[in-house]
């Protein structure tokens, strides 16, 4: 049988580069403290762990005095820096660089929007890490829309409404957010300045959105896909149901031991492919187990 790994699949930039900082500083160190789980796989925050990897969330950060924290990167509100300038925390900064350039066009665009008495939007998931650094730029009054769009509500489509999107949300969706909220625009007998008012940027990260049209090709191409990533990935969750879609025999496993060897009868070409959270040596050790199947 042929397997196949996924050339395009595994860390994302962002990523790749929070665990690179993360190594240097645990072979400098031996021990470093990281806000929140570096990245959402559990076996890779294993290996991190047996390093010297400590995970501490952010009532842990208001006790901690004169140590090294790692922001990973999704980034983080502006609370988290004065916290830790006020504890004489070092700050060992991974942010990813698309993240921060959202941050600061938020809190620029929430200063416009104050002037306006507007609204700003932010497409996304309540309470994921990225969004709370999102929402941090607008002092925690951004308006959080998530995939099921109930929140519409909540706007009031008499302001001004600027939206922006979480780096790793679905396109598709955000296309049809801006869609109704355009259609709510024209249907609340809202004056012509006022529909004018309203400003839509797609901030989805290339590297995310793009991955889906690829994934969906490769999913075709082969007789069984194992999709590998850890179960609380929002992005592996999503480019998982792609591959699913267009190759049913399409299978999720956050490790070689969830493999089941019938998966694989009559099958002549299997594809490993998994999320911008799931390394390449987590889809390697399953392409070997694959193999001694």
């Amino acid at each position: 049988m042929e397997i196949n790994i996924d050339k395009n699949s595994g860390f994302c930039f962002g990523v790749l580069n929070a665990i690179t900082v993360a190594e240097e500083q645990l072979k400098m160190h031996g021990s470093l403290f990281c806000l929140g789980e570096i990245v959402h796989n559990a076996k890779e925050v294993d290996r991190l762990r047996q390093m010297g990897l400590i995970i501490i969330n952010h009532e842990d950060l208001k006790t901690l005095r004169n140590a090294r924290v790692l922001i990973r990167a999704h980034g983080e509100p502006p609370q988290t820096y004065e916290i830790a300038r006020k504890n004489h925390i070092e700050i060992i900064d991974a942010s990813c660089p698309v993240v921060l350039k959202l941050q600061n066009r938020i809190k620029k665009s929430y200063t416009e929007m104050e002037e306006k008495d507007g609204q700003l939007i932010i497409f996304g998931k309540a309470g994921h890490a990225e969004v709370e650094g999102l929402v941090g730029q607008a002092e925690g009054k951004a308006i959080v829309i998530g995939n099921d769009f109930s929140g519409l509500d909540t706007i009031d489509f008499t302001k001004p409404i600027t939206l922006y999107s979480q780096t790793t949300q679905n396109k598709e969706e955000y296309q049809q957010l801006t869609k109704m909220i355009k259609d709510r625009l024209s249907k609340c007998n809202c004056t012509e300045k006022e529909t004018e008012g309203f400003t839509s940027y797609n901030t989805i990260c290339g590297q995310v959105s793009n991955r889906g049209p690829h994934l969906a090709d490769f999913a075709r191409q082969h007789d069984v896909v194992i999709f590998v990533s850890g179960r609380e990935s929002s992005n592996g969750k999503y480019l998982y149901s792609i591959c699913k879609e267009h190759n049913p025999r399409t299978w999720f496993v956050s490790g070689w031991d969830e493999l089941k060897k019938e998966w694989f009868t009559d099958a002549e070409k299997t594809g490993i492919c998994g999320a911008t959270s799931t390394p390449l040596w987590l889809m390697e050790e399953v392409a070997e187990k694959i193999r001694e199947l």
